[in-house]
């Protein structure tokens, strides 16, 4: 009987899984999945390791699922197919917000929980449904054990200078500071660097996420060292639906002369700017990116200039640069958006290869350039089911 890892990454519409074979030198991808439109019109869908289809199911738009009906629903396959739910071994989660205090994956009690939800205003987006997951599986299987891996932890190694904000310390104090997030995703990038560009890996990158949401990090010998996402998910890069960076004097403004509170500030930063807001359109890049439409082409030039902003003040906090690397939904698969980017980067000495980059090589610089650029897919969820199995390892894994 295999010992297997189920690994989530719960929205506030979607439920993101794999299922993990735990044994062996590292845990194999069984399965992976979604389960999308909770709360409107659900769609269960599955493949298998090979990639190809293996279960498809919908529900009409009057009786969709609800969060804990997904979970269900999740589990209920898991038990047809795996044969055996006594061989599900564990669960690892996505936790996108760990604080100044977990650092490092745990196991989740009813403490940890509570402290977590603690986070809740940080990551209003993420962590209430990453803890929501937790709370229903608790509910239906408390003998299951469940490990929180945080998007925080591998910027733990920041340091003081680039966390802080000029703030009194009153404020401070209370924790006020830049976490960065993203980090099983950079965590991923690091671990795979040294066998792809050894110099980089043991020198300076700078690794950009560019997905729906949407940041960088800088490293130096793989170690974080600024990150453009700070106290919150909503700061740096433009993103899907969130603004970025943002004068917070525009917030007071919106307060004081347009009578928005704090609840509709939230939805204008987090749901309602970006891509988004920008083109008025879609926060989709693959659709921008097909859009004659000038407010299309707007939003990704507004889009493509925040990375390269970024990038400049990423390689002057490392002192030089000689590794650019693109993950993420849109950094891996936007080949128009890699280009612009590395060609306003000729400047730190990163020399741009056209057909590499349009036919996606995991090069993507020319051979003798000073800075390289790579193209390489990240893998949260591995660093999930990795993590997992070592926080239980005394458990007989």
């Amino acid at each position: 009987m295999q010992d297997i890892i189920v690994v989530l990454n719960a929205g506030s519409s979607s439920l993101k899984f794999t299922i993990y074979s735990g044994q062996g030198a590292k845990p194999v991808a069984l399965y992976d999945g979604q389960i999308e439109g909770i709360l409107t019109e659900s769609c269960f869908k599955v493949k298998d390791g090979m990639g190809k289809v293996v279960a498809e199911k919908k529900w009409p738009a009057e009786s969709p699922l609800d969060h804990e009906g997904a979970i269900e629903a999740l589990f209920s396959w898991g038990r047809e197919t795996l044969g055996n739910a006594d061989s599900i071994k564990a669960v690892g989660h996505r936790v996108v917000h760990g604080g100044l205090q977990y650092t490092q994956p745990v196991l989740i009690n009813d403490r940890i929980l509570s402290d977590l939800a603690r986070f809740n205003p940080l990551a209003p987006l993420h962590q209430p449904h990453n803890l929501a997951a937790i709370q229903i599986i608790r509910k239906r299987r408390p003998d299951m054990p469940q490990v929180a891996c945080f998007d925080t932890s591998f910027h733990a190694t920041i340091p003081a200078v680039a966390q802080a904000f000029a703030l009194p310390r009153k404020i401070t104090g209370k924790g006020v500071r830049r976490y960065g997030f993203h980090g099983l995703s950079y965590e991923y990038i690091a671990s795979v660097l040294p066998d792809i560009d050894p110099e980089a890996a043991s020198g300076r990158s700078v690794v950009a996420h560019l997905g729906n949401g949407a940041s960088m990090c800088a490293m130096q010998g793989l170690k974080s060292v600024a990150c453009t996402l700070g106290f919150t998910a909503v700061d740096g890069l433009v993103m899907g639906t969130r603004c970025g960076s943002l004068d917070p004097g525009v917030l007071l403004y919106l307060m004081d002369e347009c009578g928005m509170t704090t609840r509709d500030l939230e939805k204008l930063v987090y749901k309602e700017s970006g891509l988004l807001g920008v083109s008025e359109i879609s926060s989709d890049m693959r659709t921008l990116l097909d859009s004659r439409d000038p407010r299309a082409v707007e939003a990704v030039d507004l889009f493509v200039y925040r990375i390269n902003r970024e990038l400049g003040a990423l390689a002057a906090s490392l002192g030089g640069l000689d590794a650019l690397v693109f993950t993420g939904g849109i950094g891996e698969n936007a080949a128009p958006i890699r280009e612009r980017v590395c060609r306003s980067a000729e400047w730190l000495g990163l020399a741009f290869d056209t057909q590499a980059n349009a036919v996606r090589e995991p090069r993507i610089s020319k051979e003798g350039s000073r800075v390289r650029a790579w193209v390489i897919p990240t893998d949260e969820e591995l660093m999930i089911a990795l993590h997992t199995r070592k926080v239980l390892s005394g458990g007989g894994f």
